[in-house]
């Protein structure tokens, strides 16, 4: 699988009523198993690549503090959100700002994170197969964060210098 099939399969997810991860684990498992098992390292491919100090300033302003592990539900979310979204906020992530579940987020003090997310290809295969997926299927590498984002991200002024349309939409909330 590569990353253009693994979008596609989102993509496809988000039409159904289900929820999006629970949606491509099922999409997935209809697939033969090695092409379930390179889904996973196709994802924690994503994962790495939506490894940046700049999105998660913005988990942390969106869902009001961010862990490592919230982090990682974060990005989560963001994958669900499909490869336009993703990329945008990759790119720009205050153009998080824009996006209607951010906005209901600053508007009703909900939180953004999806950690079924990131269990799709390990859901499907075990549905398929019968098993866990191996563990030798995929390797997570994340690469070093930026250190001119090595801030207190609960330094507002910093945040809105630098992430200033998601600082107004949640300091106005």
């Amino acid at each position: 699988m590569d990353k253009q099939t693994f979008w596609h399969l989102i993509e496809t997810a988000r039409e159904g009523e289900d929820g999006v991860a629970r949606r491509a684990a099922e999409l997935l498992a209809a697939r033969p198993q090695a092409e379930i098992a390179a889904a996973q390292q196709v994802l924690w491919d994503l994962l790495a690549e939506s490894y940046r100090s700049p999105l998660w300033a913005a988990a942390y302003m969106i869902n009001g503090g961010c862990s490592d592990d919230g982090f990682d539900y974060f990005r989560g979310w963001l994958l669900t959100q499909g490869r336009a979204v993703f990329d945008a906020a990759l790119v720009d992530p205050d153009s998080l700002a824009e996006h209607p579940a951010v906005r209901e987020a600053a508007a009703e003090g909900l939180e953004l994170w999806d950690e079924e997310a990131l269990s799709i290809a390990w859901t499907a295969y075990e549905s398929a197969a019968g098993r866990e997926l191996p563990a030798d299927s995929f390797t997570i590498s994340y690469p070093p964060l930026d250190p001119s984002w090595d801030f207190d991200f609960d330094d507002t002024a910093e945040l809105a210098a630098r992430l200033p349309r998601l600082s107004a939409l949640f300091d106005g909330a």
